[in-house]
């Protein structure tokens, strides 16, 4: 009789282990982070200017502004962008460095050839975007000040909601990314999926306002919750219950993710 072959779960990622992944990146960041400030500023003063301003000044004048539960176009759509910007951004840092990472600069053999695992690499440059994205998102707050968008005090909150709305796309995009072998299929996970979901979840209009066949469909999507939520928040309208729900959702579609990706990875760093 053959003896039983024990399976021993590989041990969690140690502080100290992702701290050295994540200083890697760090390093990397302080020497380019030049590059992305203007674009960080820019992009959310674009926005607010150009949708906010300029379009929601005919909004409010028009007859959709009763549908804005109560605020005008720009406080309605600055949150919703602010969500929306950090699923881009996560979207953006987690396909072409990934695969860059694993294949062409192989910052990730080179992480491997120390004592790191492939749950150390993960978490190290998770980390390095959750980061980013409360970065980004910082800044977009400050520009919804700047512009007098946010209408209440618990409008300070959608930062951390920006930040899982983000991580929450982040973590299965890191699973996608890390089993590519070219960069092909980034370039339909944006046309067909990241637009797509700007456009359809609540960003710019109530999903109210969607066929009622589509509508499921955007409660489905993370995207929804964080605008629903962030939004909630800005304009002082956030209940404890939907807000949890909210939360709860965005920390399932992060969790289970991570599982995904932290098996992509294995496989595809210890082959």
């Amino acid at each position: 009789m053959a003896p039983a072959v024990v399976v021993v779960p590989p041990a969690p990622p140690t502080y100290a282990a992702v701290g050295r992944a994540f200083a890697y990146w760090m390093a990397q960041y302080r020497r380019t982070w030049r590059g992305t400030a203007i674009s960080t500023l820019v992009q959310p003063l674009g926005f607010l200017a150009a949708m906010g301003l300029g379009l929601g000044t005919l909004v409010d004048n028009g007859s959709g502004a009763s549908t804005l539960s109560g605020a005008g176009y720009l406080a309605f759509i600055a949150p919703g962008l602010l969500a929306a910007q950090a699923m881009q951004t996560a979207a953006f840092e987690s396909t072409w460095p990934v695969l860059g990472a694993v294949k062409w600069q192989r910052q990730y053999h080179a992480q491997l050839a120390t004592p790191l695992r492939p749950v150390d690499i993960l978490a190290g440059h998770l980390l390095f975007v959750a980061l980013r994205l409360l970065i980004t998102s910082a800044a977009f707050l400050a520009v919804m000040v700047l512009f007098r968008a946010i209408e209440s005090g618990w409008g300070a909150l959608a930062l951390p909601v920006a930040v899982l709305t983000g991580l929450a796309y982040a973590t299965p995009t890191f699973a996608f990314s890390v089993s590519r072998d070219d960069p092909t299929g980034f370039s339909m996970l944006h046309r067909f999926g990241i637009m797509p979901m700007f456009l359809f979840s609540g960003t710019f209009f109530p999903i109210s306002q969607l066929p009622d066949v589509l509508q499921p469909v955007a409660w489905v999507v993370p995207l929804w919750h964080g605008v629903d939520l962030c939004r909630d928040l800005s304009l002082g309208q956030a209940s404890l219950g939907m807000s949890v729900v909210h939360v709860l959702y965005l920390l399932a579609w992060i969790i289970a993710g991570y599982a995904i990706a932290f098996r992509s990875f294995r496989r595809r760093l210890e082959k």
